[in-house]
């Protein structure tokens, strides 16, 4: 007599619910995702708290990865579909194709090589050898500071760095409103940029190529943007509205320092967009250096403090005449913010 297989327990209705339970922890991770990406989205004037949010945007690519490895394991397709495009969306924002690129100069033409760097030394505090260390090590020839003060100025002399940067056009103040020039070439007073909180002088740096003999004048601009928050979220706008009318003068401009934004806002990205209404950049985007080199996710805030993930709020900005290359940044003792060291060829004449 036969008897009949036993019945095997029904496993399907299992695997369901955790299929959709791993999808439910995919979209619960997204969500914030979306709501981040949408700010990031829409170039408005956003309130305080989002623009503080915003700041921190290269980091949601994690999130957004958690996200989709969990949609996988969940195998709903709209789930996985929608969790991807996220991903896709942060990884376009990390590693932009429209961050605006350098002109193609003719190759017979003359320009002059030239080593920059620039440090917020918070209030005076960054350690001065470690400054004048950066310096001779980097071959650097040209050095802002922000937030430069009197006790700093005298350190850094003690140091040597009037040795290796002769020339200097100073202004130091106690109270982060200071700032620096030290330059191994000769520099000219060009001007303040009018009413922001913060100085930000205009200096012409007169260039020589020692072999070449080619000569070309910078204007450079020591940017040190008034923080977005509480209420002088409007002042950080209007800073950053007068460094874009700066570049869009004529000539070859770097405008570094202390922006106080990352490419994640959208206040930066229309100053680098000013250039294309320039006649000075040639109808071309202001060049980020950093973003341009890759340098997204090689933070210049905070190198002490609070445990926040690191950003971007350094920035060395060109018109796109100028190239750029051999980005870094540098930790310096003392400082919350960390220096910015790039290489520039800049166009005779």
């Amino acid at each position: 007599m036969d008897h009949p297989a036993p019945a095997l327990p029904a496993t399907r209705p299992v695997r369901r619910r955790a299929s959709v339970a791993w999808s439910v922890l995919a979209l619960l991770v997204a969500l914030p995702v979306a709501g981040i990406s949408l700010f990031r989205a829409v170039p408005a004037e956003w309130p305080l708290v989002v623009v503080q949010i915003l700041s921190f945007t290269p980091w949601v690519v994690l999130p957004a990865a958690l996200a989709l490895l969990l949609a996988l394991v969940g195998r709903r397709l709209w789930v996985v579909i929608s969790t991807a495009v996220l991903l896709a969306v942060q990884l376009f924002w990390l590693f932009p194709l429209d961050a605006g690129t350098a002109e193609a100069l003719p190759a017979e033409a003359a320009t002059v090589p030239l080593k920059v760097m620039s440090l917020n030394s918070e209030y005076g505090e960054a350690d001065a050898a470690s400054i004048v260390r950066l310096v001779r090590d980097n071959g650097v020839q040209l050095l802002t500071l922000q937030e430069h003060t009197q006790r700093l100025e005298d350190q850094l002399r003690s140091e040597g760095l009037e040795k290796l940067l002769p020339n200097l056009v100073s202004e130091p103040n106690d109270d982060a409103s200071g700032g620096a020039v030290y330059s191994a070439f000769p520099l000219e007073a060009a001007g303040l940029l009018p009413d922001t909180p913060f100085r930000m002088d205009v200096t012409r740096v007169l260039l020589t190529d020692s072999a070449s003999g080619a000569k070309s004048t910078l204007h450079l601009t020591n940017v040190h943007a008034l923080p977005p928050v509480d209420d002088r979220i409007a002042q950080w706008r209007s800073d950053l509205g007068k460094v874009a009318r700066q570049a869009a003068r004529p000539g070859n401009h770097l405008l570094m320092g202390d922006y106080n934004s990352t490419y994640d806002h959208s206040e930066f990205r229309e100053l680098l967009d000013s250039g294309l209404s320039g006649t000075s950049t040639g109808g071309r985007k202001l060049v980020d250096v950093g973003t341009v080199s890759g340098g997204r996710f090689s933070p210049t805030w905070p190198m002490e403090g609070l445990p926040l993930p690191g950003i971007v709020i350094d920035h060395m900005v060109t018109t796109p005449r100028i190239s750029s290359g051999d980005y870094s940044v540098h930790q310096v003792p003392g400082s919350d913010h960390a220096a910015i060291v790039a290489s520039l060829v800049i166009p005779a004449g």
